[in-house]
């Protein structure tokens, strides 16, 4: 089931306030995937450490200057590509501290994206259609550039793979009301174009994605309507140039999203893998009106497997790099990793047509006739719950999950689940942890109607099933809220750690986060001090060791911030307090620790059985 964790900014936003953009042109990857480059509508491009959310070089050119495609960086030179003013192509490497005084040179025509994969060489796109290597187009400058698009066609969006060890820049154009794509291959060079499908009169794609897989160029799409679409190209297809001829580009509807009232107007759809798409700018199908979320979809089976709510304003831009989506909403850049491992429902439906094609039939408990697994009753299934062995009822409730009908099961669900928990509460050798799970993501499921769903998962310990109810759940008592954020942070801090691995990824924290996290641990710092016998009454509680390790690790990763941030001024002078404390208590301790060693060492005296004090006095 794909995932979407917690996100953390990267960099402000200064959204123009005139237009309806973000303010940024483009995020592409530097030398790995931790490096990412951030250039601006305006003037300005920025080099960020995404792990440390911190800018590493910035560039700007001058004022009355203006960036119009985004920096991208070349892993052959190791060097920065940018354009400004739409023809001045610059050139820099990471030590140049001024821009103006870097490498530039003007060409002959308007140039529209310069383009880079990985171990390529960067490539140049002009505004007419043309394409061009970098190194030839600097050979000449000011050479002719033709025109490969026809009057009133416009580029509408591009990118460049590489596949079969050659690369391809692949763009979208329009031309009154109708749209095309063109694949430029390169050495050598053939251009191919194609005419997209119409949609519904007066709609136009919102965005684009193309990937490439099994041979295949797969071009993604989403309009307004919320309708996404596929096309695929395939590479044995690719001929000779075929000049001005547009070849129809069948296409197959791959998702419906939910648009609610009128037409989406800032939205856009990302690849992700062959089985999953990021969107955003979408309504979420369970969320009120006026809510913006960033969405993980399923297309094998057209399902919604993460959401994310996004505050402010969404711009219908998303980027996505190793794991990592970028994603600009309100004044913030937001970086939202997230996961997507094969889908719980494809492995169930493998299994079950798995099971057809061998023959094999699964007994009904509650008869004595046996049927094929995808035609039990909810009832019949409830009945398997009560008594088969776990790997039964495991592919009983996949089964029915399975079924196109499950909307209309969704009343028994809960009963289903109760059926469940019952009988882990009663036989503790009985667990179906991925079963729970799956019920939990229809969505059906609440505390009231499933109250002791959630204290089984605390009692088995089963973090990611307590993580599913807490984030569908929408009536947990605070007493069960609260037991679920102790059993959380204390096994946190109980957990074992290399301080060096650590450190870098505490630095994802922010300056609130840590703060608080600070406060709390100075409050259990104070309660064991003061009492220990708090300490050992709770069975899993950390020890004052692992709390001043915890404390140590967090200053470490962000004293600086901390001593800019007026809020952490008392906290800091209270750790200082209690640090200053544990360096005395231990010096204290090292002072008699010679004398206690002798102790050890004393042979203890023949008891002759009377009653006597002795006092040995240490200093």
């Amino acid at each position: 089931m794909a995932a979407l964790y917690e996100g953390y900014t990267l960099c402000g936003l200064v959204p123009a306030q005139t237009l309806p953009n973000s303010g940024i042109q483009g995020v592409e990857t530097e030398r790995d995937s931790d490096h990412v480059i951030v250039t601006d509508s305006t003037r300005s491009v920025t080099l960020y450490k995404v792990s440390d959310q911190k800018p590493l070089s910035s560039w700007t050119v001058k004022q009355g200057q203006t960036l119009t495609c985004s920096a991208v960086y070349s892993s052959q030179s190791k060097e920065f590509v940018a354009v400004s003013d739409s023809k001045v192509i610059r050139i820099w490497k990471e030590e140049d501290i001024l821009l103006d005084k870097a490498f530039k040179a003007t060409v002959s025509a308007d140039v529209w994206r310069v383009h880079c994969v990985p171990e390529g060489e960067p490539v140049v796109l002009f505004q007419r259609g043309a394409v061009r290597l970098l190194d030839s187009l600097l050979s000449a400058p000011q050479q002719p550039i033709e025109e490969v698009l026809a009057q009133e066609e416009a580029i509408r969006w591009s990118t460049n793979i590489l596949a079969e060890s050659k690369q391809f820049v692949i763009f979208t154009t329009e031309q009154k009301g109708d749209h095309f794509l063109y694949l430029q291959r390169l050495n050598p060079n053939t251009l191919q174009r194609y005419r997209l499908e119409r949609e519904e009169p007066g709609l136009s794609p919102l965005s684009f994605s193309a990937s490439y897989r099994d041979n295949h160029i797969r071009l993604l799409y989403l309009y307004p309507n919320g309708h996404v679409y596929q096309s695929v190209v395939s590479m044995r297809g690719l001929g000779a140039d075929e000049g001005a001829q547009a070849l129809p580009l069948p296409r197959n509807l791959l998702l419906g999203l939910p648009v609610g009232e009128g037409l989406l107007e800032a939205a856009s759809a990302l690849v992700l893998d062959e089985a999953h798409v990021a969107v955003v700018g979408v309504p979420h199908p369970s969320a009120g009106a006026g809510k913006d979320f960033l969405c993980i979809w399923n297309t094998n089976f057209q399902t919604l497997q993460a959401g994310k709510e996004m505050a402010g304003k969404i711009y219908g831009q998303l980027w996505g790099y190793s794991n990592k989506l970028f994603i600009p909403h309100g004044k913030t850049l937001s970086v939202i990793p997230y996961e997507c491992p094969k889908s719980s429902l494809a492995a169930a439906l493998g299994k079950l047509k798995q099971a057809k094609t061998e023959g094999e039939l699964t007994q009904i408990w509650s008869t004595a006739t046996t049927q094929a697994a995808t035609s039990l009753t909810i009832d019949q299934v409830l009945e398997v719950t009560k008594m088969a062995p776990v790997e039964e009822v495991q592919k009983e409730v996949e089964g029915l999950l399975s079924r196109a009908d499950i909307q209309d099961l969704q009343a028994s669900l809960g009963q289903l689940a109760s059926t469940l928990v019952s009988r882990s509460l009663a036989d503790p050798a009985f667990y179906t942890p991925s079963t729970l799970a799956q019920l939990v993501h229809t969505q059906s499921l609440c505390h009231s109607v499933c109250p002791d769903l959630v204290l089984l998962a605390l009692e088995k310990k089963d973090y990611f099933l307590c993580q599913l109810c807490l984030q569908f759940f929408p009536d947990i008592p605070e007493a069960v809220t609260c037991a679920c954020l102790k059993l959380h942070r204390n096994e946190v801090l109980r957990t074992p750690y290399s301080d060096t691995f650590l450190l870098p990824h505490l630095k994802d924290l922010s300056s609130q986060q840590v703060v608080l996290f600070l406060q709390y641990l100075q409050f259990l710092y104070l309660k064991y001090s003061q009492d220990a016998s708090t300490q050992m009454h709770g069975l899993r509680s950390p020890s004052l060791t692992q709390i001043m390790d915890w404390v140590c690790l967090l200053l470490d990763a962000h004293f600086t911030v901390l001593v800019m941030t007026p809020e952490a001024k008392g906290l800091l002078l209270n750790l200082h307090c209690f640090v200053k404390s544990q360096v005395r208590l231990v010096s204290e301790l090292g002072k008699i620790e010679g004398s206690l060693q002798e102790l050890n060492k004393m042979k203890v005296k023949k008891d002759v059985g009377q009653y006597s004090i002795e006092v040995i006095e240490l200093f």
